[in-house]
């Protein structure tokens, strides 16, 4: 039997991201986001749910989070969940649900992007948005081509054929 494991979410972090690298080299970032929505109760007044979740980032996303997110800034996140299973020290197993980092995106104002020093809406797992912006920059600088269109928010695919 086939199965679909993807989760879309987007809220706030809880916590500044903690970034650590293995021996190895290897990226990890943990933080956590909480995720709210508006509940009608039975008596029709509306309460407020809100979920933390776990995320575990890794190589370069996990070093761009740590480097510009900090608590209560706004994420949009795409990954998958993960069950972790482990002991405690007297015995007892317990078990968690969290989220592995696939792809993420800033959210919020260009000021507030531009605080942490990152382009807004910039895909990490293909980042080419700086290289752009810098680009579209020098080119509004070129007077033939100032009333033309730039695009500024440009998405380059590592996969085209060509």
């Amino acid at each position: 039997m086939a199965s679909f494991n993807k989760v879309i979410l987007m809220g706030n972090l809880t916590r500044d991201p903690e970034l650590r690298v293995t021996q190895q080299g290897m990226s990890i970032c943990k933080f956590a986001v909480a995720v709210s929505r508006q509940a009608k109760m039975a008596d029709g007044t509306m309460k407020e749910e809100t979920a933390f979740i776990d995320i575990d980032a890794f190589g370069k996303q996990g070093e761009v989070i740590g480097k510009y997110f900090t608590k209560g800034r706004p994420i949009l996140l795409e990954g998958r969940l993960r069950l972790d299973q482990w002991e405690n020290q007297s015995g007892e197993k317990r078990s968690k649900l969290g989220v592995v980092l696939e792809n993420f995106q800033f959210v919020g104002t260009r000021a507030d992007a531009e605080e942490g020093g990152a382009a807004l809406s910039q895909n990490v797992a293909e980042s080419h948005q700086e290289p752009v912006d810098r680009l579209v920059e020098d080119l509004s600088q070129n007077k033939e081509i100032k009333n033309k269109p730039v695009y500024t928010n440009v998405q380059l695919d590592e996969d085209v054929p060509f």
